[in-house]
């Protein structure tokens, strides 16, 4: 049996850029895209905080060190600058690697500046 768990996620990055008429469909910063684990042309979901849409599409690189997030072509339509959104990418695995793995959590400011990382989310208290 595969299971299909949360690889990695980039939690709250600010949207910098929505160009419609660009080719590819979300530029990453590519030091976030290393730290995360994100790979270029991965199938991404998208969740947008600001708005509440949620979509699929996939990873292209922006340059280095500029903190771009570009939403692009048709996902241009269901985020705009300014909108804090989390940036998930999965991975199936047997249940013997889901067992021992851990995901890759970035976390980030309104100027997508890494807050901190961690490979664990916390228990919800109730």
């Amino acid at each position: 049996m595969q299971l299909t768990l949360l690889k990695c996620k980039l939690h709250r990055a600010c949207v910098t850029h929505a160009e419609l008429d660009y080719e590819g469909s979300c530029a990453i910063d590519e030091r976030l895209m290393a730290l995360a684990g994100i790979r270029e042309y991965e199938q991404i979901q998208i969740y947008n905080v600001t708005n509440g849409e949620r979509f699929t599409t996939y990873a292209i690189r922006a340059e280095g060190g500029s903190r771009v997030i570009s939403v692009n072509g048709a996902a241009a339509h269901k985020a705009s600058p300014g909108d804090r959104v989390i940036i998930c990418a999965y991975a199936a695995m047997d249940a013997a690697e889901a067992a021992v793995f851990s995901p890759s959590l970035v976390y980030l400011d309104e100027h997508n500046r890494v807050t901190r990382t961690g490979d664990a989310i916390p228990a919800q208290a109730a």
